[in-house]
């Protein structure tokens, strides 16, 4: 009996174990395919907006957009350029936040960095891709989100104007909100 007993239990270990296993491939083959849905899209026939000839680079961390006469910040705020891509957590801010951020950085090298303008940041959107909404090769681990832009609402004093690089949409958020922020200057012959 005790050896029946003994070979049951055994038996229902074995199971056990299995059927976790099971359970484990399973959630592992869930979870690539739900990061692979999240990963960048583009159309493959596509007009770029915004193709690597536009950018030229000014520094190893920044690029002028060319057609624009704009210097870009390659990583967002809180992310650090590190050779070939941004390393790091982007970080979010309130919108007061994020004006006294650009004028921080601003003071440090003198270069005239500020928060872009709505019309400025939508320059940036990539519109032939999607999760993010940018070249993502010069613009590398892009949050796919909103970013503030320093437009206020002309209707709402307690909001302004994003640019979600999810899907290049623009829209009104309030000014309390935590959102990430990309910094931009004007070009001029350093």
């Amino acid at each position: 009996m005790k050896s029946t007993i003994y070979k049951f239990a055994q038996h229902a270990s074995i199971n056990a174990v299995f059927t976790s296993l099971k359970m484990l491939t399973a959630s592992t083959l869930l979870a690539s395919a739900s990061l692979s849905v999240y990963g960048q899209e583009c159309l493959s026939d596509g007009l770029e907006t915004t193709p690597d000839d536009n950018f030229e680079a000014v520094t190893t961390s920044t690029l002028l957009d060319t057609t624009t006469d704009l210097v870009w910040r390659r990583c967002s705020e809180g992310q650090t350029w590190y050779g070939s891509t941004c390393s790091g957590e982007a970080v979010k801010y309130t919108w007061q936040q994020a004006l006294q951020l650009a004028q921080q950085a601003s003071n440090e090298d003198l270069l005239g960095w500020r928060l872009p303008n709505v019309k400025e940041l939508a320059t940036l959107t990539e519109r032939d891709c999607v999760r993010p909404a940018i070249n993502s090769s010069l613009f590398p681990e892009t949050p796919p989100d909103d970013f503030w832009t320093s437009t206020p609402s002309a209707d709402d004093p307690d909001r302004a104007w994003v640019v979600a690089f999810f899907n290049a949409s623009h829209s009104i958020k309030e000014k309390d909100r935590f959102i990430y922020v990309r910094l931009v200057r004007t070009y001029t012959d350093e």
